[in-house]
This record gives C-alpha cells, structure tokens and sequence, in this order.
C-alpha cells in the first residue's frame, strides 16, 4: 500500500467516524439547549426568613421591593440592562444552576429564623425554580455554588439600583 493510501484508510477509519460521533453527540445537545441567553424572558428573586419572602425583585416588571434595616418597606422600579442579564446567565452556566435540585435544604420547624432564597429563571421554553433554605446540611460544593449564585443575582441588583440613581 502506497502512502497515499495509507493516508486516505486512516483518515475514513478513524478522522471521519470522530467526526461523525461529534456531529451526532453534540448537536442536540447545542441545539435543544434549554437555557440560552437568546431564550431569556425574565428573572425573579426572592429572598427572607421562613415563608415571608418580603424582599422581591422582578426582571420583567423592573419592581424591586426589600426592608430596610429600620423594617420599612422600600419599593423601586429599575431594569437590568442586557449586560446585567447577560453576565448572571454566564455565571449560572459556569456555576451549575441547571442543574441545581428544585430546593437545597428543607423547611425547618425550629422557632428560629431561617434565611430563604428563591431563584426563577425563565425562557421561552422553559424555566428554573431554585429554593434556598438557609439550613442546608448536605454537599457543601452544592451549598458554595448555591450562595455564590445568589451573591452574583444580589450584588447585580445593588449595582442596577445605584445605576439607576432612585
């Protein structure tokens, strides 16, 4: 066999099936991605001790309502720009937040105030609900991922409001 031929038999056994596989794995994978910045509706945010969620801000609306530490109700409205929008789905991608369970951690019983975060997502097709409870025990690289996501969504927020000048 010349080396020609050696060159066109090790390209079709083994370059070209690489290739093929490659084509058929990743595909759908690209193209059935859920949770893509193109896709992106709006975002809410939640966050208080047991069940009353008092501070709360919504993408789509631009209403953004927290207590302030004299237990006043403050409300503002401002948007995210496209960059906000844009940087929170790349830290979600990089952190993991698909593939976060529904609810890290349980409701507690104990009388004392338990933190809760609650984080939607929503695109077009789909959507992703996360409940934070401050009492988390399980994988701390969970607990880690699940903090740092809602550090980047609250210091994303502080940064719009003083943006915003309201």
């Amino acid at each position: 066999m010349s080396s020609r031929g050696k060159k066109i038999f090790l390209a079709i056994t083994i370059i070209v099936p690489m290739i093929i596989y490659c084509y058929i794995y990743y595909k759908p994978i690209i193209q059935n991605a859920p949770f893509r910045k193109a896709d992106f509706v709006s975002m809410q945010f939640s966050y208080g001790l047991k069940d009353t969620l008092e501070n709360k801000y919504d993408s789509k609306t631009g209403v953004y309502q927290y207590v302030n530490n004299r237990d006043s109700v403050i409300t503002k409205k401002f948007f995210l720009k496209s960059d906000d929008i844009l940087y929170m789905h790349r830290k979600a991608n990089e952190i993991g937040l698909w593939n976060f369970p529904d609810t890290i951690g349980q409701k507690s019983a104990k009388s004392r105030a338990v933190p809760r975060y609650d984080i939607t997502f929503n695109y077009k097709e789909k959507s992703k609900h996360v409940v934070i409870y401050g009492d988390f025990d399980g994988n701390p690289k969970l607990l880690d991922a699940a903090v740092q996501m809602r550090k980047v969504i609250q210091e994303i927020l502080n940064q719009a409001e003083i943006r915003s000048g309201k």
